[in-house]
């Protein structure tokens, strides 16, 4: 049984319910760029993901619908029948979780800068060893390489360096045993039936632009949106057009 965990999160504004999930390795700052264009249209609530930021860290692997499930108990305690998700990189992969495991709580969808397909068999073992390496030694080694692989904006490397280096090391095992486990959702995109939006960031390095695309094609209420001059970090390289998404977002619900 898994151990159950009350998450921390922050909440702005009012309106349509909307859950920002944050990315590994990564806490809910990184959506601070995002709240004062959007508080006015929605009531935001950002948490932290179990082993993350603020909110408890329990040992063992967190299964992308364990994440899910902490999210679901989330709005629970919020009183929040239904909800739009929206989460980037392994925060889409816990919306697609959740998705899949509560589609009568989800109002809408955006992926930002995240996938449906399962690791490919290398990429699982690299996350593996990354994982049994953070265990051993911390996450000085994944702090100095990861922020150049999330952005293409220089006055961000130190910023995500920053905040990398806070993460606890059993969160990040955690959540590197948990992506390489989790399933391919790729043939589940057809049985979303709420609006769905995909931001990808033109210089992606981590996710290739056709993996959005094809998420798109597969998704019957989805749609992209392409950021130019944006990497994996499209809501602090470009907030003012990821907003502008969302807005669009918001609007078909």
């Amino acid at each position: 049984m898994d151990e159950k965990v009350s998450l921390y999160f922050e909440e702005h504004g009012h309106g349509t319910p909307v859950v920002l999930i944050h990315g590994f390795p990564l806490d809910h700052t990184i959506w601070n760029p995002l709240v004062p264009l959007l508080e006015g249209k929605a009531r935001l609530i950002l948490p932290d993901l179990r082993g993350y930021g603020k909110s408890p860290v329990t040992r063992g692997t967190y299964d992308m619908g364990l994440l899910a499930d902490d999210i679901k108990e989330m709005l629970d305690g919020l009183n929040i029948r239904q909800a739009v998700l929206v989460g980037h990189s392994m925060g889409g992969y816990v919306s697609l979780a959740f998705a899949r495991c509560y589609p009568e709580r989800l109002l809408g969808l955006a992926l930002v800068a995240s996938q449906a397909a399962a690791d490919t068999p290398e990429r699982r073992q690299g996350r593996l060893q990354t994982a049994g390496e953070v265990e051993r030694r911390g996450v000085k080694s994944l702090a100095k390489t990861m922020p150049e692989k999330l952005t293409t904006h220089p006055d961000l490397v130190e910023p995500l360096r920053q905040l990398i280096l806070q993460a606890n090391p059993a969160g990040v095992a955690g959540a590197l045993k948990g992506m390489a486990d989790r399933e391919d959702m790729t043939r589940r995109l057809s049985e979303i039936n709420v609006p769905t939006l995909i931001i990808a960031g033109a210089q992606d390095s981590l996710i290739p632009l056709e993996k959005s695309r094809e998420m798109e094609r597969l998704l019957p209420r989805g749609w992209l949106v392409e950021i130019p001059n944006a990497g994996h970090m499209p809501m602090m390289e470009a907030p003012e057009m990821v907003a502008e998404a969302l807005f669009r977002l918001l609007e078909k619900i």
